[in-house]
């Protein structure tokens, strides 16, 4: 199944119009605590291992699968894309019928030169929050999911 890619702007829309809809910010917890979408909940599709880069994380699927239902509407950013394109097609992957990403992501995405390709939601007014409580951050949706 092809993942829809959206702007930050429809990301926005989407998520006021339909309240079952949730943004899933797939950037590192730190990242996360810096400044994401308001009403965003984070779990990560990779973290970075000073030996390897940059190293999948082995439980996003599982802490996904046991935090939303197939059927969910989910819009995935990261910083600048690369991230949430790979994680959207693990979702789609997976049997999520409704997956979007988030062209530009939070921070948007740029050429070599510097040069906007595609502003992220902060470039573009969208409200933003720096909430990391119970429910929204990394940590408790993992431990949610553990059970």
């Amino acid at each position: 199944m092809a993942v829809k890619e959206i702007t930050p702007q429809q990301a926005h829309d989407i998520l006021n119009a339909d309240t079952g809809a949730v943004y899933v910010d797939v950037r590192s917890p730190q990242e996360f605590a810096n400044g994401h979408p308001a009403g965003a909940v984070n779990i990560p599709v990779a973290f970075a291992d000073p030996a390897r880069g940059m190293v999948l994380n082995p439980d996003f699927l599982g802490v996904v699968e046991k935090t939303f239902s197939k059927d969910k509407k989910i819009i995935v950013g990261c910083q600048a894309g690369p991230r949430s394109t790979r994680a959207a097609g693990m979702l789609a992957d997976a049997g999520y019928q409704d997956v979007a990403n988030l062209l530009g992501g939070f921070g948007g995405m740029r050429d070599q030169s510097g040069t906007v390709l595609a502003p992220g939601w902060s470039a573009s007014g969208l409200p933003v929050s720096s909430d990391v409580g119970d429910g929204v951050s990394y940590e408790s949706l993992a431990r949610k999911a553990k059970g």
